[in-house]
């Protein structure tokens, strides 16, 4: 198994995706944990089921950095919960399993080799400031909910403050000195020498 962990839009999902489809492996692609969130019981799994369950999402958009932060935080707790579940019933199916993941960095320092694990990176400020300039249909109603707020600059800028929080400096730092081999976002660099690099840097051969 191959985990990929770090900040948005450092191309976590395409690598994966790019990675399964030339070895002919299993993509666990982002959220793939998704699949199981129906029957999840929110006594267990409040962060999750949070949005499941959620009646007015004007209440999501709403919630202060602090709020923000706390749920993103339980959100990962959780995945990784369900993530640990899931891999482990794919590894008897004798391929390469490559893992957009949220397990974070202390439990893949646990079940992974070193090598086995690519931190990629963005700048933190990419982060937030690209976060709606992907077509995702969850990002553009959320875009949607902001500009119909009575006030929209202050509702933007209160979420672009919950953004910041999560993709602080810090964050950035603890994965960029994780121990793990890290590639970073380079906007001039091919597709295909990104995918390079990452087999070099996981050790891979085609």
């Amino acid at each position: 198994m191959y985990f990929f962990n770090g900040t948005a839009y450092a191309g976590k999902s395409t690598l994966v995706k790019r990675l399964a489809e030339k070895y002919g492996g299993i993509a666990c692609e982002e959220n793939y944990h998704d699949a199981l969130l129906p029957q999840l019981d929110p006594a267990f799994f409040p962060c999750l089921t949070y949005t499941r369950d959620l009646k007015d999402w004007r209440d999501f958009i709403r919630r202060t950095p602090d709020e923000y932060e706390a749920w993103v935080k339980g959100v990962s707790r959780e995945c990784e919960t369900l993530e640990l579940q899931i891999l482990d019933g794919l590894r008897s199916q004798g391929k390469k399993v490559f893992v957009d993941t949220n397990i974070s960095l202390d439990t893949l320092k646990k079940i992974a080799d070193e090598n086995h694990v690519l931190i990629m990176l963005a700048p933190p400020e990419t982060s937030v400031n690209r976060f709606f300039d992907r077509p995702d249909r969850e990002k553009q109603f959320l875009y949607r909910l902001l500009m119909a707020e009575d006030d929209p600059q202050a509702a933007m800028e209160n979420f672009r403050r919950c953004l910041e929080r999560i993709n602080s400096p810090a964050a950035y730092d603890a994965f960029l000195h994780s121990g793990f081999p890290v590639l970073l976002r380079d906007g001039a660099r091919s597709a295909g020498d990104t995918l390079a690099l990452a087999e070099k840097l996981l050790g891979l051969q085609p």
